[in-house]
């Protein structure tokens, strides 16, 4: 059953180290329609990385790798080649002209936030001399650029469904979406929600879930990730105009917390990786997060496009903060400038192609 509330009522070696000539002609159009950006490999381009972590005022301290004493710096000139065609180079000016007047807001956790952070500064070094401005207001941060009239956004919902605390505990309401007010009206919206639904001991942040009047001790995770994908699905198809709004859905970025999964068993996790692997297939298991986000999406009347950045992220061991972070090992988020670069830069040639 799908609750509308107030805001509904609203409405490699040879391959990985070849040095890679940038060819400006090369990166210049959109690919054809026939591409598929998400099947490919990394390899070396000298021109890389797109800007400087440290230049970049939006960058959160625990993501610039550089500045937190990362000494090797080959994992920052990697560059995605899809198998059958080219990127188009990411270009700012371009990016804010052909969006000019609209609003973009990226809604999820802090993979959101990352890909967040990395088109900020994508678009702050490109057009440096154009003024901006930038507001951060409790779960919402906001760069935007006067001249072009283009907003480019953040919002922390990390669930997307309804995540309440009550006398009995806190509460995730699977079929329940009411903090939405803020989506309304965005001229492109890309959701994410998986990495809080893996999370358990003290960083689960739930204690009951709820699905109508009835409350559950315990439930199959994915079972109730579906759930909720699907109340965030029908809201979609219910309040969005796909003349007016794009919609897109960021895939399960990968965690590296075991070198098993990349035929590596005495490697304990990402810390000290530097090199990506090889080749075009990621060696361990798929998430069982990917085939859900899959099922849900292809159900929809008006389908999200996924941006499906499961593969290019497996193949990334050396992407991750690891000790560089705030605390501990971090091998969930990525290293700025670094791999979600690469989201954005696909992001671009999407818009670019229609």
């Amino acid at each position: 059953m799908f609750k509308t509330t107030l805001c509904s009522a609203l409405l490699f070696l040879l391959t990985i180290f070849k040095p890679q000539a940038h060819v400006h002609g090369v990166e210049t159009t959109p690919p054809s329609n026939d591409c598929d950006f998400f099947k490919g490999s990394w390899f070396i381009d000298r021109s890389y990385p797109l800007y400087n972590g440290s230049g970049c005022p939006f960058v959160n301290p625990g993501l610039n790798c550089q500045k937190n004493g990362r000494i090797d710096k080959r994992y920052l000139s990697f560059r995605w080649q899809p198998h059958r065609c080219q990127l188009a180079r990411f270009n700012g000016e371009e990016f804010l002209r052909r969006n000019r007047g609209k609003k973009i807001m990226f809604v999820g956790d802090s993979l959101s936030s990352n890909q967040w952070q990395s088109l900020a500064c994508m678009l702050y070094h490109t057009v440096p001399r154009s003024n901006h401005i930038f507001v951060n207001q409790g779960p919402l941060s906001n760069l935007s650029f006067p001249e072009y009239g283009v907003s480019v956004m953040y919002l922390k919902n990390g669930f997307l469904v309804d995540l309440v605390v009550e006398k009995r505990g806190r509460i995730l309401k699977l079929d329940s979406i009411s903090r939405c007010s803020k989506w309304e009206g965005v001229d492109v919206l890309i959701f994410n929600s998986y990495h809080w639904w893996t999370h358990s001991g003290r960083k689960k942040t739930w204690d009951y879930y709820q699905v109508g009047e009835e409350i559950f001790r315990d439930m199959e995770r994915m079972d109730a990730y579906k759930i909720a994908l699907t109340t965030w699905a029908k809201w979609v198809d219910s309040y969005v105009d796909p003349k007016k709004t794009r919609v897109f859905f960021q895939g399960i970025s990968a965690v590296h917390d075991l070198g098993q999964d990349w035929n590596e068993p005495t490697v304990r996790n990402c810390e000290g990786q530097t090199l990506p692997i090889r080749g075009l297939h990621y060696p361990g298991k798929r998430y069982p997060g990917e085939q859900v986000v899959k099922d849900v999406l292809a159900k929809m009347k008006n389908p999200a496009y996924l941006l499906d950045i499961t593969l290019l992220t497996q193949l990334r061991k050396d992407g991750h903060p690891s000790k560089y972070g705030d605390e501990g090992v971090d091998c969930s988020h990525w290293c700025l400038a670094g791999v979600p670069d690469t989201w954005n830069q696909i992001l671009y040639n999407i818009l670019l192609r229609s």
